[in-house]
């Protein structure tokens, strides 16, 4: 059996130790956010996924400062991510977006700051509104920031100590390349959807050959793209009769098994449930091993398949067309 506590934590070029099992806020209500948080703490999570754009991170910071005055972990054994939105990308944004999101969760520093998406929007001041959303005057208005800029006001963050660690989101190997070559400081960490249904080998191959982690979103596929309209029970990955099936012979539930086939392959993960047995399943990852059998069984569900992509809802939800994986 492999060593189980070897795959408890991934470390960043940084010299890190991130969990590879987090506690994700996307989609959280700000009524039980800090609840929930507090609750994954108790139960042993150690990486809380945040973003500007959740809308919940005074909250989350609520359940941090819980369970840190209650003496269940200390500031540093946690390691806190958020995200810089899409309005924020010129470098004069990047720092004070960056500042609102440690006010907000009540923190001195982030262990992880992501660039959200590879999309630049029209500045919306927080005084206007907060989060900015992706819209401004009912449409969501994309402007020329280059990339470049944005990372390398990412850089200065590091420098200044507001984040230990910058990365990635939602970009795929040619735009890492590109960001390679330009990089002070290199990404450690992408985040990018894949599940059983997109699996996306090559990318976790290249992030692998060049010391960037993974942290896989979306790990049940489209089971929180359903209330969207834009994913159907079909496609959540461990209603596949084949994850059943493997979850049976195993002794575990569907969602573990989608979960430890991720954390397997070697992405850390970022699941969230309001249940707070759901909550301590989700954690439950390392009582099990997948063989190579099974591993490369649900390998073999890819479909390429995408849920979250802009260019599949940006036009009909913002008024702009905005793909960012065609």
């Amino acid at each position: 059996m492999e060593n189980q506590d070897a795959l408890k934590t991934m470390t960043l070029a940084t010299g890190q130790k991130m969990p590879t099992v987090g506690y994700g806020c996307w989609k959280v209500g700000k009524d039980v956010l800090a609840d929930t948080v507090y609750e994954a703490i108790k139960a042993g999570y150690r990486l809380i996924d945040e973003a500007c754009d959740y809308g919940n991170e005074v909250e989350a910071g609520v359940g941090i400062k819980r369970a840190i005055d209650e003496g269940i972990v200390k500031r540093e054994d946690l390691f806190v991510t958020s995200k810089l939105w899409q309005t924020f990308h010129s470098k004069d944004h990047v720092e004070a977006a960056c500042r609102k999101s440690l006010k907000d969760l009540g923190l001195d520093y982030l262990d992880l700051y992501l660039i959200h998406f590879p999309i630049a929007l029209k500045y919306v001041d927080p005084a206007v509104r907060y989060p900015p959303g992706w819209t401004f005057d009912d449409k969501a208005i994309e402007v020329s920031i280059p990339y470049q800029e944005t990372w390398q006001a990412m850089e200065a963050l590091a420098d200044l100590g507001l984040t230990k660690a910058i990365g990635c989101s939602n970009i795929l190997c040619q735009q890492l390349r590109d960001v390679f070559s330009y990089a002070r400081i290199r990404p450690a960490v992408l985040q990018v959807e894949m599940h059983p249904h997109c699996v996306r080998a090559n990318l976790l191959k290249y992030c692998n050959n060049n010391n960037v982690k993974v942290t896989a979103y979306s790990s049940f596929g489209g089971g929180s793209w359903i209330e969207l309209g834009m994913a159907k029970e079909a496609d959540v990955c461990y209603n596949d009769p084949v994850i059943k099936s493997i979850a049976e012979v195993v002794g575990k539930t569907g969602p573990q098994v989608a979960l430890r086939w991720a954390v397997q392959r070697g992405t850390a993960v970022i699941p969230k449930s309001i249940n707070t047995e759901r909550i301590a399943q989700n954690f439950d990852l390392f009582s099990f091993t997948l063989t190579d059998e099974q591993m490369a069984t649900i390998d073999g569900l890819d479909k390429n398949r995408v849920f979250n992509d802009p260019g599949a809802y940006s036009e009909g939800g913002f008024n702009c067309f905005l793909p960012i994986f065609d």
